[in-house]
């Protein structure tokens, strides 16, 4: 009999799993997470796949990664430095170790630590024999080999067997922290329900390494996490781009406007338009276009025709949709234009998250072409701002960019699901009235009028060409070319009065202010409270309307002495603040393809206030 092992209550885990892409790291984090949110835990997560399609195998480039943050309290990020590292190769230890805590736990599967992985890894000798791994507690448990022989008699290949040693970790993960087996037991039987043999092998693989940890005794102790305390509601768990998805649906259902996307696949936003294709029974039309630009011009296509029309793409799809961001500007139709930023530039990092188009957003278009951009703050926000975006574009009528980010996009969170009468109606009105209609007649906002295609006595032009003011007839004149220019300027800046204003976290005026916008967000909002955990008083705000900025953002800022803005770009909303309100802010800015780490924002804010705390 097996001694029994101590349960140590912990507040809160970073765990993270890495392998080859092949080692389906992305599905064991997956079903950890849906698991752990079953279990009522707060968590966030950071996917963190290779930027290349075909990454070689048994390298550091190559290496998958999946980290999630669990809670029995609120939390904000994937966490800065994981306490638990589940390698299944070399590489992926050396490629993490640096990122850990110390004293982190290591669990490796020994099987890949032979003479060919350790050279792809360029590891001169075998870590695990040597002192590469000092200061770590590390597991060595054959993974692969553990797994062949619980899958011993199986009709599946080697290869098929080797192929569920992803399930045998995760078994152990979730032994090791008290996880229930059921709801991956439930998803095998779902996900291979055509495949009796997968179902056998997996459901044998997971249990085999739950027993492990109950049996064996490399493992003395294992962690216990309780539920966190979250305001009363049904909660799912949900990524970016599908909050994104959900959010133009219901911006949908609130109009009452059939919704369009036209879009041309492109990591990391490619999955908005995988969700979407699976609501045609909500009258949603998907139309995957063989280019950026016909994505773009078939979403104007159907915005005329009286659609809500989107777009996703993300920074050099943006790049090749600009000069028909500026025909939607001037044909004066309502569009929401997704950018999930990544990596740049040119093709750049794909895969990892990146702040830097914003000038692209809010400059980017030759001539004067203003359009309003939104930025999304945490994976569900993605839904509110694309409502927000649907709103805006409906009533102004005019194209507007909604920012999202890669770590946004798939990373994911407890969402409270909303009622649907609890979100905004969004009112939509056609012109049907013959009497007195002119195509760019303007009503209090600067908005012309919406008037669908056959409509009778409603006909008029469209097109790239300079409109006449009132009539919508192509003009030259210089004077309403000036006119036009300022009205379209006008409109957008006439979105501010339908832009809450900007709302302090602390005091409202003092020694420093950490701003933010976008994914930021949870990185600052921690960095934060861990500073006046220290005794430092410092207050936050975060911007989620950029374009135009809400009324009272000077006045929020000229009310400190310091503004810290931390981007994971070089300083581009710093520049912008600059030139409009004359504020010396102090830039933080890395880019590591990552989300900004709580500690970095933590030791900025010290390093600006100095011995400047409450104590």
């Amino acid at each position: 009999m097996p001694k029994e092992k101590e349960v140590q209550s912990l507040s809160e885990v970073t765990v993270r799993f890495a392998g080859d892409s092949g080692d389906g790291m992305q599905l064991t984090g997956s079903q950890f997470s849906d698991t752990t949110a079953l279990m009522g835990n707060d968590l966030s997560t950071l996917p963190d796949y290779p930027a290349e399609i075909r990454a070689p195998i048994g390298t550091v480039y190559g290496v998958s990664g999946f980290q999630l943050h669990f809670s029995s309290t609120d939390i904000h990020t994937p966490g800065d430095r994981p306490d638990v590292l589940v390698a299944m190769n070399p590489a992926a230890v050396k490629k993490n170790l640096s990122e850990l805590k110390p004293g982190a736990t290591i669990i490796v599967n020994t099987d890949a630590f032979d003479r060919k992985n350790l050279q792809l890894a360029k590891y001169e000798t075998n870590p695990l024999e040597d002192d590469s791994y000092e200061g770590f507690e590390v597991f060595p448990v054959p993974i692969a080999s553990l797994t062949a022989k619980a899958l011993e008699g199986s009709s599946l290949s080697p290869k098929e067997v080797s192929r569920c040693k992803n399930f045998f970790a995760l078994g152990l993960m979730y032994w090791l922290f008290d996880r229930p087996l059921d709801q991956t037991l439930n998803w095998i039987q779902r996900k291979f329900s055509k495949t009796p043999e997968f179902v056998d092998a997996n459901t044998k693989a997971l249990t085999a390494g739950y027993n492990y940890g109950e049996n064996t005794e490399i493992f003395n102790t294992r962690y216990s996490i309780e539920p966190a305390k979250l305001p009363k509601g049904t909660y799912r768990s949900i990524s970016g781009n599908e909050a994104t998805a959900l959010g133009f649906l219901a911006a949908s259902v609130k109009s009452g406007l059939p919704l369009f996307l036209g879009s041309y696949p492109i990591t990391p936003a490619t999955e908005i338009l995988q969700y979407l294709s699976n609501y045609k029974n909500f009258g949603v039309k998907t139309v995957q276009a063989e280019d950026e630009i016909a994505g773009i011009t078939s979403a104007i296509g159907a915005s005329f025709a009286g659609n809500l029309a989107i777009t996703t793409t993300s920074g050099p799809g943006l790049a090749l949709k600009t000069e028909a961001i500026g025909l939607a500007l001037m044909t004066e139709l309502p569009l929401v234009i997704i950018d999930v930023q990544r990596g740049g530039p040119s093709t750049g990092l794909p895969t990892k998250t990146e702040q830097a188009d914003l000038l692209q957003a809010i400059y980017g278009r030759n001539g004067e072409a203003p359009v309003a951009v939104l930025a999304a703050s945490t994976p569900s926000d993605c839904f509110t701002m694309a409502m927000e975006a649907s709103k805006l574009a409906i009533k102004y009528m005019s194209p507007v960019i909604l920012l999202t980010d890669g770590y946004l996009a798939n990373g994911s969170e407890p969402w409270k699901i909303p009622h649907v009468n609890e979100l905004p109606e969004i009112p939509v009105k056609f012109r049907t009235e013959k009497e007195g209609f002119a195509p760019y007649l303007r009503d209090e906002n600067l908005s012309r009028p919406w008037a669908k295609p056959g409509t009778p006595g409603l006909e008029h032009r469209i097109g790239g060409l300079e409109k006449a003011n009132i009539s919508g007839t192509v003009s030259y004149d210089p004077d309403n070319h000036d006119l036009m220019i300022n009205l379209r300027a006008q409109k957008v800046k006439n979105m501010v009065n339908d832009i809450p204003d900007l709302t302090v976290d602390g005091d409202m005026e003092g020694e420093l202010l950490v701003l933010g916008w976008g994914g930021t967000l949870g990185a600052i909002k921690e960095a934060v409270i861990k500073a006046r955990q220290a005794g430092y008083n410092v207050s936050q705000a975060h911007l989620k309307y950029l374009n135009p900025l809400p009324k009272n953002t000077e006045y929020v800022l000229k009310g400190f002495k310091n503004v810290l803005l931390p981007e994971i770009n070089l300083g581009q909303l710093a520049k912008i603040l600059r030139s409009e309100f004359l504020i010396p802010i102090k830039q933080l800015n890395i880019m590591r393809g990552l989300p900004f780490r709580v500690s970095d924002i933590e030791d900025k804010i010290k390093e600006i206030l100095g011995g400047k705390n409450n104590d």
